[in-house]
């Protein structure tokens, strides 16, 4: 086997087939040494060609609403009250500092990702 540079999708398909067959090696041999190369490469390859973003702020408020099973009133100490949560999802409103702040704290969302671009979508 020869483990060469992933420099296209076609040189990463054959790379995860590789990956396939080496899966489950027994650590110290030459297959698992192959193995971790490989899983760094595609890595790498990954990360440049087909990164993923950031959440958009509003997505991961409604996705941590949805994990703890809360409802818009659950956030109206943490943003306003019903009209301000309102517009604040319905992407009318951006987040203010001290929402994000609130959020940040009560809700365990990551900071960077209240904050992203996507933030501003005031109408």
């Amino acid at each position: 086997m020869q483990i060469r540079p992933i420099r296209n999708d076609a040189d990463h398909a054959l790379a995860i087939e590789l990956v396939e067959d080496l899966w489950g090696a027994e650590a110290g041999t030459r297959q698992a040494e192959a193995l971790e190369v490989l899983l760094t490469l595609i890595d790498d390859y990954e990360a440049r060609h087909h990164a993923i973003g950031p959440p958009d702020p509003i997505a991961a408020i409604e996705f941590r609403m949805e994990q703890q099973g809360l409802t818009r009133k659950d956030l109206e100490p943490l943003i306003g009250g019903r009209g301000r949560v309102s517009e604040v999802l319905n992407r009318k409103r951006p987040l203010t500092l001290a929402m994000i702040r609130r959020l940040h704290r009560e809700l365990g969302i990551p900071a960077e990702v209240l904050l992203h671009e996507g933030s501003e979508t005031a109408a």
